[in-house]
């Protein structure tokens, strides 16, 4: 398997610098990391060898997380864990020091989530090493865009022309941003739907093609995708909803709800997911669920993207 694509961006900070066929790149990439994931036996390549990966990772995180270190090691990658509450970070040091400690140490690529948007365009000024963003506040989440995407493709074939709904608390979640940019530039129609206090109207400036909703119901015979969306209680979501008896009633995914949905639509989830808020179990692990492929498919994805910041810095391993 080779691969002559050269990544033409020094990191990957958002979905939004994307191209279409950065995009793509990514996904078909994904899908020859896909097959070393499902060998029956050997489930490492040499593509990241002697390559030092730093995970540096400033806010909880289980899959996303523990998705980059299995893609990391099946990349044959050296990897530090930074863990920022036991750093000099806890004693006061700025964010530029840590980072210009880090490139003392020749990083090659940084892996990164932080709770400030915009940190790691910060970092990625000062160092020379590419930077991936893990999830910067509620701005972007890129992987998890393209972990989406993949799905939705493994499952329709394609992207362009999928009607797809994102559902729940839109105003908190980077998730959404990161897929309304990529959904967007594949051709996909994405409608939005949550309370009106969760649902800023104001993403229509940068999306004018997307649709809004207040109501679930109205929109779910019409959809080829559902994506709900986790309530970020610890962000404030609760401030802006009036208890959750309503937004149960209004916009939960529940078995009677999936009736009005076509028999074939696929439910997503980015995780973690409030089960018996904004999804029930029968849902998330129903036969329409693609919640746990998504999981699954974010190691060769996140493999995918690490390997092709390295052949952009003029390295190719065999992959094999």
């Amino acid at each position: 398997m080779t691969n002559r694509y050269v990544f033409p961006h020094k990191d990957l900070l958002g979905i939004e610098p994307l191209s279409p066929q950065d995009i793509t790149a990514i996904l078909d990439q994904a899908k020859g990391f896909e097959e070393v994931c499902e060998r029956p036996d050997i489930k490492i390549v040499p593509a990241l060898r002697k390559r030092l990966v730093v995970n540096l990772f400033f806010e909880n995180s289980t899959r996303t997380r523990n998705s980059f270190e299995i893609a990391e090691k099946r990349l044959s990658a050296e990897i530090i864990n930074f863990d920022a509450d036991t750093s000099s970070l806890s004693k006061g040091e700025t964010l530029i020091d840590t980072a210009l400690n880090l490139e003392a140490m020749h990083p090659d690529l940084i892996v990164m989530r932080h709770s400030a948007a915009g940190a790691h365009a910060l970092l990625a000024r000062h160092m020379k090493a590419s930077i991936v963003n893990a999830g910067d506040g509620a701005h972007e989440h890129p992987t998890q865009a393209l972990l989406d995407a993949y799905t939705l493709r493994e499952r329709f074939g394609r992207l362009d022309g999928l009607k797809i709904a994102i559902v729940g608390d839109i105003r908190h979640s980077r998730v959404v941003r990161s897929n309304l940019w990529l959904l967007t530039k594949m051709g996909a129609k994405v409608t939005l739907v949550g309370p009106p206090t969760l649902l800023p109207m104001e993403l229509k400036e940068t999306w004018p093609d997307v649709d809004f909703s207040f109501e679930l119901d109205p929109v779910l015979p019409h959809m080829d995708a559902i994506m709900m969306l986790r309530a970020q209680f610890e962000r404030g979501t609760g401030q802006y909803i009036p208890g959750a008896g309503e937004y149960i009633r209004y916009y939960q995914l529940h078995a009677e709800r999936m009736k009005r949905a076509k028999k074939d639509v696929a439910i997503l989830h980015p995780g973690p997911m409030n089960r018996g808020f904004e999804i029930t179990s029968e849902v998330a692990d129903g036969p329409n669920s693609l919640i746990l492929q998504q999981v699954t498919n974010g190691v060769p994805v996140r493999m995918a993207v690490l390997y092709l910041l390295v052949v952009r810095q003029g390295e190719h391993h065999p992959l094999t």
